[in-house]
């Protein structure tokens, strides 16, 4: 007993001490990433590690300990993401606009600009030891630094004044060109405390703040024109503002976060540029999901009968054949019948002017290349459906195709009275979820057209064989006129609504089969 009351207080002390140790890391994580304001991610974490730590500490939830895990990777991978996607919808959230709104005016009080009123050109002469000495002239006076070796180390240099140029040979601008990225940074400081910085490759400045904040702690004053500018929250963008406070001019990059409420989901709904191609695209991915379903249903349906035929010779090397398409990796499918199609060298379209004497157009025709997607998808579905058909015609009664027998039915007639009826009924949650599948399929669209031919007159990245999720990336990353985050988020917002819906249709159809 001793022995395990010793080994029960070690088991307690080593579980209090993990967990302590987790909420230190946790909770220096969790300054780090609200100090640089990422307060989403740090709640996040707080949520995640606290509820850990209550699960593992508790007696009373210490049971729980075996679900967390699951329920933690819901949160973090699933609902976290979705939530955040959800949240930078009703943002302007874009390549342009990226930082918030304190970095951005911090980066607007850290330009600087060069006083011309205090600029000094300098030479390096030779001290020897590998040594230079800096010498700054301006009109009559020389300012000259001790020797010193031009390394990492050197960050800051004091300069005094002289009558007297260096006595050493004056070094070559290559050594000066060479040196050039140790030189812009460095930090000459004058008799009397000026800080001077490289602004040319023979010449050092003061560097004076460009922007000044002013008592509203919003404007900014140039200093070199004396025009302010202030930010417009309406944009995210600093602005110039003239006499009455009225914004003016262009807007001044970096811009910042601001909310955008519903102005993204307005976008969709009013913009031509972006309505058009939505309600294109919109329309030909349904079309697309509910063709790749229809033609590898039925494709797929009637090898899975042929294969199981009991008068067909060799049946097992036919199945095998038609399942290798199921065993090879989808991009390699996909990349080789890129290929096939090419219009210039493709098998495809030789063959075809062989026999006809024509080339089609399957990249740049919008209509073909429709066709050409809709066929790879088939070829690369069927066997998907096929399988799970072989599977179900084992399960009908063979007593109801002998009794067809008697009455003089044939295999049109019991596969269109028997087999359908029997296997549809099982197959529709697959195939909801087929359609769901379908309806996002990136890999297809990215590999084998990238959304091509394009739409004209579209103002986003668009193409009539884009789906809404290639579209969506497309805008996210291939914006021509900034990455608009903001517009891809409310187009994947209302993916997931119709994704959820197919879902919820998907589990209803279940529950059906199920009663």
């Amino acid at each position: 007993m001793p022995s395990s009351d010793a080994s029960s207080v070690s088991s307690t002390w080593l579980k209090w001490g993990i967990l302590s140790l987790v909420s230190i890391i946790a909770g220096y994580a969790i300054v780090l990433m609200y100090a640089k304001g990422e307060s989403s991610f740090a709640l996040l974490t707080l949520v995640l590690v606290t509820a850990g730590v209550i699960v593992f500490a508790r007696k009373d939830t210490y049971a729980h300990r075996y679900i967390y895990p699951g329920i933690a990777a819901v949160v973090l991978f699933i609902i976290f993401p979705l939530l955040y996607t959800v949240g930078i919808a009703f943002t302007n959230y874009s390549g342009t606009n990226q930082l918030s709104y304190e970095r951005v005016q911090q980066q607007f009080l850290d330009r600087t600009f060069a006083d011309e009123d205090y600029k000094f050109q300098f030479q390096l002469y030779h001290a020897g030891n590998d040594q230079v000495q800096f010498y700054f002239s301006q009109g009559d006076q020389g300012l000259v630094s001790e020797p010193v070796t031009l390394n990492k180390g050197l960050t800051q240099l004091a300069i005094s004044p002289t009558d007297v140029v260096p006595s050493g040979e004056k070094a070559k601008l290559r050594l000066v060109t060479q040196n050039r990225r140790l030189l812009s940074k460095l930090e000459v400081v004058t008799p009397d405390g000026t800080s001077l910085a490289m602004s040319g490759l023979r010449q050092f400045a003061a560097k004076t703040s460009l922007y000044l904040l002013d008592q509203d702690g919003e404007s900014l004053i140039n200093q070199q024109d004396g025009k302010v500018i202030k930010p417009n929250f309406d944009i995210g963008f600093y602005q110039a503002v003239n006499a009455q406070g009225e914004f003016e001019g262009n807007q001044l990059a970096p811009g910042f976060i601001v909310s955008a409420g519903w102005f993204n989901f307005e976008r969709i709904l009013t913009d031509e540029g972006i309505q058009g191609p939505f309600i294109k695209i919109f329309i030909w991915t349904v079309i697309f999901a509910g063709l790749t379903v229809l033609f590898t249903l039925a494709v797929g349906m009637v090898l899975a009968s042929l294969v199981q035929w009991d008068e067909l010779k060799g049946k097992a090397v036919y199945r095998m054949l038609l399942i290798l398409p199921y065993a090879v990796p989808a991009f390699i499918s996909i990349l080789i019948f890129k290929g096939l199609f090419n219009q210039s060298f493709g098998e495809i379209n030789q063959v075809l002017e062989g026999l006809f004497g024509v080339r089609v157009n399957w990249f740049t025709d919008p209509y073909l290349a429709k066709t050409m997607i809709l066929i790879v998808n088939t070829w690369l579905g069927y066997p998907y459906i096929m399988i799970l058909c072989m599977g179900l015609l084992k399960s009908i009664p063979a007593d109801l195709y002998e009794a067809s027998a008697i009455d003089g039915a044939g295999p049109v007639h019991n596969f269109f009275k028997i087999t359908f009826p029997l296997m549809i009924k099982p197959l529709t949650p697959l195939l909801i979820a087929s359609f769901a599948f379908n309806f996002n399929n990136f890999v297809l669209i990215q590999l084998l057209t990238n959304g091509a031919p394009d739409i004209i007159g579209s103002s986003t990245p668009a193409g009539h064989t884009d789906l809404l999720v290639s579209y969506t990336y497309r805008i996210a990353f291939e914006g021509g006129g900034g990455q608009d985050f903001g517009l891809a988020s409310a187009i994947a917002t209302l993916i997931f609504l119709m994704v959820g819906g197919l879902a919820l249709l998907n589990l209803k159809a279940s529950k059906n089969q199920l009663a």
